[in-house]
Parts: C-alpha cells; sequence; structure tokens
C-alpha cells in the first residue's frame, strides 16, 4: 500500500466535513455489539463520539481495508486507533481506552462508522 500521509489528510479533511454537516451514523445494531459495549461500558454520548472522531489525525492511521460484506465489495474502509480518556460508567474511575475506530466514505460524502470501540488487539500504526 503506497499512501502519504498528506492522502489521508485529505480524505480525513472530507471526512471532517461530512460530521460537521451530521451527515454520518454510528453504526449500533445487533451486529455491533462491540460498539454499543464502548457506550454501556463507559460515560460517552453521540456529541463525545463526534469529538473523537473529529479529533483523528494522519498519525492515527493504521490501514485501508477491503470490505468483504457481500454486496459492498468496492467499498475501502479506513481503520484508525486513537486512545481517549473516558470516565467508567460503574465506578468513578477514569481510564485511557485505546479505541479501534474503522469507517468509510460514500461517494456522495455521507460517513459510516462501522467500528468504533475498544481494541481487541494493539493496532500497528502506518506513519509511526
Amino acid at each position: 500500500m503506497d499512501i502519504t500521509q498528506n492522502d489521508i489528510d485529505i480524505y480525513l479533511t472530507e471526512v471532517k466535513e461530512a460530521l460537521h454537516n451530521n451527515k454520518y451514523r454510528i453504526e449500533r445494531n445487533s451486529l455491533r455489539q462491540n460498539n454499543i459495549n464502548l457506550f454501556l461500558d463507559y460515560v460517552i454520548d453521540e456529541t463525545m463520539a463526534k469529538d473523537i472522531l473529529l479529533g483523528l489525525t494522519a498519525s492515527d492511521f493504521s490501514e485501508i481495508r477491503q470490505n468483504e460484506h457481500k454486496g459492498y465489495e468496492h467499498e475501502l474502509l479506513y481503520v484508525f486507533g486513537k486512545d481517549v480518556d473516558l470516565l467508567e460508567r460503574i465506578g468513578n474511575d477514569s481510564k485511557t481506552v485505546s479505541l479501534y475506530i474503522k469507517f468509510n466514505k460514500t461517494d456522495n460524502r455521507y460517513v459510516i462508522v462501522v467500528s468504533m470501540h475498544e481494541q481487541k488487539y494493539p493496532i500497528k500504526y502506518y506513519f509511526k
């Protein structure tokens, strides 16, 4: 994969424009229990989640994956990691949580956040 930091900066600029215009969604359906768990385990709401997404930079970038779901093979999914401080919902402890964030930007510049949850495994950063 031959990707420059500038390529990711441009992509993120378009993603952030969609976020500012509320042209996005974070998947929280029955197939995305890990995403749901983030909101159940920590004090985080839609506004905080949006702020985390708006805070992504090229240095948070990990990789681009081909979507493997039937009917969506033409889509490219961008993977990022981000460490954020969150308050645990049960108890009073604040914790640094390493997030796994995966999304795509459709041709009409709508962003679908497929994954936004705690990392199950450490991710490798492309530019670090």
